[in-house]
């Protein structure tokens, strides 16, 4: 590595590092966080693979911490529909309007926090319905670098919290992120410093989720859906604003 490169990996890897331990507690957040600061550092092309590649390791960690409590399938049902669309959208990103579909999203997600408000009890859905989350979630986030919040309302409607909803989510996300980095390397956004760049960053985003596993374990149900429905406004906000 040179040593040019070496301040910008500083800043990368505290961001990193304090954007997986908000994943670890919250479930999602990090990954819609870290992709304007990956953006300002190295450009949105070279950010959303970048970021991938953080979330790989980040997910599957979680994945791992929380292994006794996933529902497989859930999982299942999700990479179902998340891996096709995850490999199409990662052919699409050279060439793909994202300012529009980033407020879309936002609009959706605020709009997700006032409806859970006014419907505190909504109906559990199907196992099914995940395979339509996920090839939602694949396409989005393909697109977009990462559209974790846009999940999360439907598991915790089925019911999910803690370790169950963060290794579930967790788990169900890396199977999209392993596609995208297929299509990425397919449309050559794979670059040898995104690889470079992504394995430094790694100590820095299992760091992160490791201490966010043990904050989480001392957070009651109710307190954690108040910081998802939080982090969901944020990443709202977030994605009006274009950022």
């Amino acid at each position: 590595m040179i040593l040019d490169d070496l301040p910008t990996l500083a800043v990368a890897s505290a961001a990193a590092f304090g954007l997986a331990l908000l994943s670890a507690v919250a479930g999602f957040g990090g990954g819609v966080l870290l992709l304007p600061v990956f953006t300002a550092l190295f450009g949105l092309r070279v950010a959303v693979p970048m970021l991938t590649l953080t979330q790989v390791s980040s997910n599957a960690f979680r994945g791992w911490l929380n292994r006794r409590e996933l529902h497989w399938r859930l999982i299942g049902w999700f990479a179902l529909g998340a891996v096709p669309l995850a490999v199409a959208g990662g052919l699409l990103l050279a060439h793909a309007p994202l300012g529009p579909l980033k407020r879309l999203l936002g609009v959706f997600l605020i709009g997700v926090v006032v409806w859970r408000r006014r419907n505190p009890r909504p109906r559990k859905p199907a196992e099914q319905t995940f395979a339509a989350v996920g090839a939602a979630s694949g396409l989005g986030s393909a697109l977009l670098g990462s559209v974790g919040p846009l999940t999360a309302p439907f598991f915790l409607a089925y019911g999910l919290t803690r370790a169950a909803y963060i290794g579930t989510e967790a788990v169900s996300a890396l199977t999209m992120h392993l596609s995208k980095i297929a299509a990425y390397g397919t449309g050559d956004l794979i670059t040898s410093r995104v690889l470079l760049f992504g394995a430094a960053l790694t100590p820095a985003t299992l760091a992160g989720a490791w201490v966010g596993r043990k904050i989480v374990g001392r957070t009651s149900d109710r307190v954690f859906v108040v910081l998802v429905e939080a982090g969901l406004v944020a990443a709202g906000v977030l994605f009006l604003l274009g950022l």
